[in-house]
């Protein structure tokens, strides 16, 4: 399934929209990476709360070919279409409807996850933006609202008879959040259901796991969301396995330096020199957290106050860890 709507997608491998983490630097990387599609972060359909500045940052289309898909949550079906609306406006490719969020702040606002417990506003809030835009509306659930109430199959058949073109299931109930094993079984189930394309997301941590996904679910593409923190070339890496059956060679540090190196300047570019360095800090202590004396690292790396200091601090860090001199 390498297509939403015109747009044809260099695979079928999906960066997930996880809020504080999928700004459009990441995005950009994660493209640059292999990520066939990616979902911006989670925005809310209240346009009155717009004027925040990140929530504008949001709807910032990366400098990548593939279309840009802004996610939105809410509960009101005449808000969440003129969210909509607004966005195919500013230059959205695809609208994204989030019905998957545990996040109790969304919760709050009945919104998210807590959709799946009133089948009659989803369809209200899904025939309200298909239509409004002309655009692809796509849409994310979990599996249901708890393990005894699971009704993804229900949800899916509403999504594909109110016009959704493709479907994302998170292998989890709302009340599990992220802890137990994905529910592949469930996924196969929804899969098997509808007619329209159904996207597998949930603990796709590696190409073995990748392959094993597909071949239990068939489902017509995974995404990923805490697979690529701080491994964002875990889609070339799935997508080699996939096309030829053989993994690719580990990454060497020299060349996870690039990209994480590339990944900072998109930042201190993006954000300006001061919250470029706040939003940098928290990426590299997941890109390094695995790697020798990191915790040292990142005490003298959250020290830095420019984005040059941050960038030649990552230089010296890989370079001794390579045994190399500093690379000039």
């Amino acid at each position: 399934m390498n297509q939403i709507g015109p747009y044809t997608l260099r695979n079928n491998l999906f960066l997930a929209p996880m809020v504080g983490v999928n700004d459009t630097p990441f995005r950009e990387i994660c493209t640059q990476q292999g990520a066939g599609l990616t979902v911006a972060e989670m925005l809310t359909s209240n346009r009155e709360l717009w004027q925040n500045e990140r929530n504008k940052l949001k709807q910032v289309k990366p400098l990548t070919a593939g279309p840009h898909v802004v996610q939105i949550a809410g509960s009101d079906p005449i808000q969440m279409a003129d969210a909509a609306l607004c966005n195919q406006e500013l230059g959205a490719d695809a609208i994204d409807i989030n019905m998957g969020c545990p996040a109790k702040k969304v919760l709050k606002k009945a919104a998210g996850s807590a959709l799946l417990r009133d089948t009659k506003l989803v369809t209200c809030i899904l025939q309200a933006i298909v239509s409004k835009v002309n655009i692809p509306v796509t849409l994310k659930i979990r599996t249901g609202w708890c393990p005894n109430t699971r009704n993804g199959i229900e949800i899916a058949h509403i999504a594909e008879d109110c016009g959704i073109q493709l479907l994302t299931v998170h292998g989890r109930t709302k009340e599990c959040r992220f802890k137990g094993d994905a529910e592949y079984d469930t996924i196969a189930a929804i899969k098997q259901a509808v007619q329209i394309p159904v996207i597998a997301n949930g603990d796709i941590d590696s190409p073995e796991k990748a392959a094993q996904v597909l071949a239990h679910t068939k489902a017509d593409g995974l995404m990923i969301g805490r697979g690529a923190q701080g491994k964002p070339w875990i889609f070339k890496e799935i997508e080699h396995f996939l096309n030829t059956g053989t993994k690719l060679d580990k990454m060497k540090l020299l060349q996870q330096l690039r990209v994480i190196s590339s990944h900072l300047r998109k930042l201190h570019q993006f954000y300006g020199g001061i919250k470029g360095v706040w939003y940098a800090r928290k990426h590299v202590s997941v890109y390094v957290k695995k790697l020798t004396s990191s915790r040292e690292f990142m005490a003298e790396f959250n020290s830095a106050e420019d984005p040059q200091q941050q960038l030649e601090q990552l230089e010296e860090y890989f370079a001794h860890l390579a045994g190399m001199p500093t690379i000039n």
